[in-house]
């Protein structure tokens, strides 16, 4: 078994539960012993960031840990696809004025591709465990078995597959669980994927790491934000890598200016603008990237902000593609979030054919924007999730819609005419 120890505590409930006294490189785990490696994964260049990325600190603590528990250590760089895969796309979305998340992108095709399959292929792990905070519905001693089943070709699951097919469940400890960040890996990957901090708290976690000499990283706080960028400024980080778009901050409600801005990819909806010389805080509601201009409202709870709409790009599903309710209702209900740790927000899914869907949420939520991933959850399971393409009409232009409809004598309303079945568009494009 090969662990990520990239974080902390990513190696400590493999190789600490259980008889700590027991022979080098084996750890045992109730009543079953499994062979421990440790590899520490590298995925940006600190020299580029004059000393600001603390991957060779955390590099220096992963391998204090393999060196008290007395299991091997192996380190891996993947600077160059981290680059291509992860932070190119990073750029690539908030140049389009997209609010990207880099963490799930990672876990898809850096964690659970790159190092599953260095794990795999190169060191012969026969499972890989991770830190995250999350379980399947196989039991570890079924993950060993994965790998005597032989993978059926083509595009299609065979019927013994998708009977048999691994579902990704949430944590035991709702709080930390983080379902959200792996709910685009494959099927090949959670078949072979340990997740031994699934069923257990942060707490408990500590209290292993302090009962087995492991202080240095007890020390260490919580991995916050993204790595790339440390503690600088964002604004400033960005703008080395994109150039500056002078634009306007105009108020939603009179078309106001307000203010200026070095780059509409800046914001994203949601944020709070500080614009100079106003005092009272103001709030991303639209973007105009044809103009440049950034459309903002007072108050942290306008309408302008509030949406229930909106529309995904093809969705990975995790156990079944698509849910057999789906593709037999065309609809289906359940829940999802688009931010770690948010609510569980109940929903109508719509399925395209294309296998895009339209979520409907059951009451408008705050702060929606494109590029961040809707993620779907049907109880403890993760269904899977789309990145956000399209968003629907907020309240508050659909507010003035009904308005001016109820004014016309005409009487018809001003509302978008597109939603789930009605065709491709959907309201202004952000």
């Amino acid at each position: 078994m090969h662990c990520d120890v990239g974080g902390l505590y990513r190696v400590l409930w493999e190789c600490s539960r259980g008889s700590i006294s027991a022979s080098r490189q084996v750890r045992c785990l109730g009543l079953r012993c499994y062979q421990v490696t440790g590899v520490f994964m590298k995925n940006w260049d600190s020299l580029d960031e004059h000393g600001v990325c603390t991957a060779d600190r955390d590099c220096e603590d992963a391998y204090r840990v393999c060196q008290i528990l007395d299991i091997p250590f192996h380190q891996v760089s993947y600077v160059k696809e981290y680059w291509n895969d992860v932070f190119s796309d990073f750029l690539s979305e908030y140049e389009k004025g997209r609010t990207p998340n880099p963490d799930i992108v990672c876990n898809k095709h850096i964690k659970f591709s790159c190092f599953f399959h260095y794990a795999v292929d190169n060191l012969g792990a026969d499972a890989v465990a991770t830190g995250h905070y999350a379980r399947t519905s196989l039991e570890d001693e079924e993950v060993f078995q994965q790998k005597h089943i032989k993978r059926p070709e083509g595009l299609f699951r065979n019927r013994f597959e998708v009977r048999n097919a691994v579902k990704l469940l949430r944590a035991a400890d709702s709080f930390k669980d983080q379902t959200f960040f792996v709910s685009q890996v494959s099927q090949d990957a959670l078949r072979r994927t340990l997740f031994p901090l699934g069923g257990l708290t942060k707490d408990f976690v500590k209290k292993i790491a302090a009962e087995n000499r492991l202080h240095h990283v007890l020390q260490k706080k919580e991995s916050m934000g993204i790595c790339f960028v440390g503690k600088r400024n964002f604004e400033n980080f960005i703008l080395q890598y994109l150039q500056p778009r002078p634009g306007k901050f105009i108020s939603i409600e009179d078309n106001r200016v307000l203010g200026t801005h070095k780059g509409w990819f800046l914001y994203t909806l949601g944020q709070r603008a500080r614009i100079g010389g106003l005092r009272e805080p103001w709030y991303v509601v639209e973007k105009d990237g044809t103009k440049g201009d950034v459309f903002v409202a007072p108050r942290t709870d306008h309408p302008a902000l509030y949406r229930d709409l909106l529309r995904t790009s093809r969705v990975h599903w995790i156990a079944e593609e698509p849910p057999a309710a789906l593709v037999r209702d065309k609809m289906m209900e359940c829940h999802f979030r688009f931010r770690h740790q948010m609510a569980l927000v109940p929903c109508v899914l719509t399925l395209n054919q294309d296998g895009t869907v339209w979520v409907t949420a059951v009451k408008a939520v705050r702060a929606l924007a494109p590029g961040q991933f809707a993620v779907f959850y049907k109880g403890d399971e993760c269904l899977g999730s789309g990145k956000i393409l399209r968003l629907g009409p907020s309240a508050y232009i659909l507010q003035k819609g009904k308005s001016k409809s109820s004014m016309s004598t005409e009487g018809p309303s001003e509302g978008p005419s597109e939603g789930p079945g009605s065709g491709p568009g959907l309201g202004p494009t952000l």
